[in-house]
């Protein structure tokens, strides 16, 4: 007579909204990580971004691109880069020192004049002169 495996209580007992929610932060917390290129490259030279099981749970993960998910990503890199690892020549080139710092430093750059985009204005005051907005006159 075989017997049953046995559970653990907390396996029989535990909410689903709980392990839910478990799952939900543990992927979140997995997305935001890709925002870092270092820990890209860690996982690139590790050779974990040429695994197919590695492969198939970034596709799977781009649901977090969607409206209802995406407002929780706090480093909007993150989700820039899971599109990027969608793709086999990135995975291949993240290995490589020279990509992480190029990565590394768009994603400064980007951090750095944001704000300072023409047309964009962070003192609430509209500006009117085209010069500033980046529009050419029609005239």
């Amino acid at each position: 007579m075989a017997s049953e495996p046995a559970q653990s209580p907390q396996a029989t007992t535990e909410d689903p909204r709980a392990t839910n929610r478990d799952k939900f932060e543990l992927e979140l917390e997995f997305v935001q990580s890709l925002a870092n290129p270092y820990y890209l490259h860690s996982l690139a030279q590790q050779n974990i971004l040429d695994q197919p099981a590695f492969i198939n749970y970034l596709q799977y993960l781009t649901y977090w691109k969607e409206k209802d998910y995406a407002r929780f990503i706090h480093y909007p890199h993150a989700l820039h880069h899971l599109d990027l690892l969608q793709h086999a020549q990135f995975r291949s080139e993240m290995k490589k020192d020279e990509w992480r710092d190029i990565l590394n430093q768009k994603q400064y750059d980007h951090w750095r004049t944001w704000r300072d985009y023409p047309g964009i204005s962070t003192t609430g005051a509209t500006p009117t002169d085209p010069q500033e907005t980046g529009v050419q006159s029609s005239h």
